[in-house]
Parts: structure tokens; C-alpha cells; sequence
């Protein structure tokens, strides 16, 4: 019976893991958001920067390389962030 128990409450830790993991992706790709870098907390960051390739592996707090998914229009208005631009548009930029 305890080994039942245990085994329950060791999937539902996992199943919990994995959805609050999973809530700062929510918005990847959706129009309407924008990535912006300086803001992340530590482990709080969307996706791979500083050598690591997975969300959630940033060490320190407001890491200029490491950024979350934010509504557009917000990264300009919280201190330290700035807009990540995407490789296209940082591409084009330098082409004009």
C-alpha cells in the first residue's frame, strides 16, 4: 500500500513539473509576443543562451543573453529588457 502511495505521489510531482515547466512556452511562436533578453530570472529563462539548450537553465538573475516570452510592447517598459530580434530581422537591418 505505501509503495502505491509513494509511486502516485511521485507521478504527480513529475506531472506538476512538467506543466509549470511548460507554462513560459505557452507563448513561443504566437503572433502578438516578442523574446526579450535581461529580464529572466535564474531558471526562469524560455530557451537555450550562454551554452545551455533548454528553457529554465539560466544561473543568475537578468543575464543580458537569456530571455522570456513577453506581450509585445512590454520589453521596452520593464527595465534592463531588450528585444531579441530575430536572426531575419537583425540580417535585414544590417543589409540597410
Amino acid at each position: 500500500m505505501k509503495t502505491n502511495l509513494k509511486a502516485s505521489a511521485a507521478a504527480a510531482s513529475i506531472l506538476a513539473v512538467a506543466l509549470v515547466s511548460n507554462t513560459g512556452l505557452a507563448h513561443a511562436g504566437k503572433e502578438g509576443y516578442e523574446k526579450c533578453q535581461g529580464i529572466a530570472k535564474a531558471g526562469m529563462n524560455d530557451c537555450g543562451a550562454n551554452g545551455h539548450g533548454c528553457a529554465g537553465q539560466a544561473k543568475v538573475d537578468n543575464d543580458k543573453n537569456e530571455w522570456i516570452y513577453v506581450p509585445e510592447g512590454t520589453c521596452d517598459k520593464i527595465a534592463g529588457g531588450v528585444v531579441k530580434k530575430s536572426k531575419k530581422a537583425a540580417k535585414k537591418e544590417a543589409e540597410s
